[in-house]
């Protein structure tokens, strides 16, 4: 399953060049996938409530071109392969259907008690399998 989500540029997200600030990317990354999982119809909020926990453990992003102030971009946000113990999502972010960022996070499932790894929980592997 793939997710699109629209992202506009916001004046404070840029640095003195007028580009996105790269620290920023990572934050559109985490807004595309608390989307893609409200759209499996699982609750970021729910899921910490319940003692789960994903903490980004691996991070990677290509800029190609600069994102600037009041553009509109298009963030897509994709499932790598099937979750263990962690889940792997890509991103392609596009300006105008030109692609201009590429990104990748790779979290761990943790139980909120413990901080020790988990298996991916049976209820979202269930939701996932189920949109295949």
């Amino acid at each position: 399953m793939e997710d699109k989500t629209e992202i506009l540029v916001r004046y404070s997200e840029t640095d003195q060049m007028s580009f996105v600030y790269h620290g920023n990317y990572v934050k559109y990354f985490e807004i595309g996938r608390i989307a893609w999982l409200k759209k499996l119809g699982i609750s970021y909020k729910q899921m910490e409530d319940d003692g789960f926990l994903l903490p980004v453990i691996d991070v990677k992003i290509n800029f190609r071109k600069p994102a600037l102030f009041d553009d509109k971009l298009i963030l897509s946000t994709k499932l790598k392969q099937i979750p263990s113990y962690m889940i792997e999502f890509e991103y392609n972010i596009s300006r105008n259907n030109e692609l201009i960022t590429i990104g990748y996070t790779k979290l761990a499932f943790l139980n909120s008690k413990t901080n020790k790894p988990i298996r991916c929980p049976k209820f979202i592997l269930d939701k996932i399998i189920l949109d295949k």
